[in-house]
């Protein structure tokens, strides 16, 4: 029998099982925040006024992949676009489908608040990801550009 896998909102009290989740994920990109941006992130997510979102799979109960995502508005449709933002799933629940479970969440939640579309964004380099995202979307060919200040 294979483990319960449930996606759903991660709560405001669950913090500490989502920052291990949320420090993978920066250290899967060689990168890091000072605390207070993750503090800044971790209220924004649970402030409904806010066009940020999260959702955690959870596999037995246990929290082990994050989504973060966010609404905006688009110059091409009078609807919103939603950008999937982070996604991160732990080393020890790879290969159980909660990137696609995760992914589908969030499409389901795009669908329901009329977004025209999901996008997000990887490095050329994360092969195992990309192999899922070829099957669960299209790629469009464009190319990232950014000045950071």
């Amino acid at each position: 029998m294979g483990a319960e896998i449930v996606v759903r909102p991660v709560g405001r009290d669950e913090r500490e099982a989502w920052s291990p989740l949320w420090a993978g994920y920066l250290a899967f990109y060689e990168t890091s925040v000072p605390a207070e941006t993750s503090d800044v992130t971790w209220r924004r997510l649970h402030d409904p006024a806010e066009p940020m979102h999260l959702l955690g799979a959870y596999v037995d109960g246990k929290l082990t992949g994050i989504v973060h995502y966010i609404f905006h508005r688009s110059t091409w449709t009078p609807g919103n676009y939603c950008y999937l933002q982070d996604l991160f799933v732990a080393d020890s629940a790879r290969g159980l489908g909660l990137g696609r479970a995760l992914i589908e969440a969030v499409y389901d939640r795009a669908k329901a608040a009329g977004a025209s579309r999901v996008y997000w964004l990887t490095q050329e380099g994360n092969a195992q990801a990309r192999i899922l995202y070829d099957q669960v979307a299209d790629r469009p060919g464009f190319i990232q550009y950014r000045k950071i200040f």
